[in-house]
């Protein structure tokens, strides 16, 4: 679980967050959503300690984070899963030594451990025996299963996810939502999916927030989305003719 509370981020004097507070729980796909340039990505690089805020509180369960010393955050960034935009492969490094990166840094398992859990991984992704291929070799779904397969090589906790079905096709996009909810509730993480994909969101939105100037401005399950009657969230949803159609019918 992440609790945030009283969340105030400010850059250059304009207020990109505003007093949010929000629970991810543990065992669901939890979703960020908003327009672009709302402050979700800006929360997401709060939750990790990519920013400083200006005040408020982050709790990871029992763990007050915004206590911690920088021993302690590394220490419990350890526990986090942390799967980029464009996934932030090293290019000049295989498909195993990618995900075996975080391991060598961070544990003293012998390489014939590590190997295993490379292994393990690829396999829980579906990408079986590629371990040797460059990321230059991989399809985009690839290079985000890849990603993923090394965000969880940690065995972590919490994931963080930012806008993973981007630059990607449709089929391949539900493909990943898919995994990443497979992932969440068969290991029981906290996850958070920074998002403006309406269609993950009513795939795998389990909890929402809508994130709007700023201001957490609803939340619910993506049952409610739909007949909402708040008119940001109304703008932001049906702002595609696929949902102004479900919305009539």
């Amino acid at each position: 679980m992440i609790i945030v509370e009283n969340i105030h981020k400010k850059f250059d004097g304009n207020q990109v967050l505003n007093d949010i507070s929000f629970t991810f729980e543990p065992g669901k796909t939890n979703l960020i959503i908003g327009e672009s340039g709302s402050g979700k990505t800006t929360l997401l690089k709060i939750l990790i300690g990519l920013y400083d805020l200006d005040s408020g509180t982050i709790k990871y369960n029992e763990r007050v984070f915004t206590e911690m010393k920088l021993k302690q955050k590394r220490q419990l960034r350890q526990e986090i899963g942390m799967l980029f935009q464009g996934g932030a492969l090293f290019d000049y490094m295989t498909v195993e030594e990618n995900i075996m990166f975080p391991l060598t840094m961070f544990t003293n398992q012998t390489e014939e451990e590590k190997l295993d859990r490379v292994n393990f991984c690829l396999n829980r992704v579906n990408l079986e025996n590629k371990n040797h291929l460059l990321p230059s070799e991989l399809s985009g779904g690839m290079l985000k299963r890849v990603a993923i397969a090394r965000a969880i090589s940690m065995n972590p906790k919490y994931l963080l996810c930012d806008e993973p079905n981007s630059g990607l096709d449709p089929k391949t996009a539900i493909l990943i939502d898919n995994l990443i909810q497979e992932i969440t509730q068969e290991y029981n993480i906290t996850t958070v999916v920074n998002t403006h994909d309406m269609n993950s969101v009513m795939e795998i939105g389990e909890k929402i927030a809508f994130i709007y100037n700023g201001v957490i401005w609803w939340e619910g399950h993506k049952e409610e989305l739909i007949n909402s009657d708040n008119k940001q969230l109304n703008d932001f949803v049906f702002a595609s003719e696929l949902f102004k159609r479900l919305k009539k019918s």
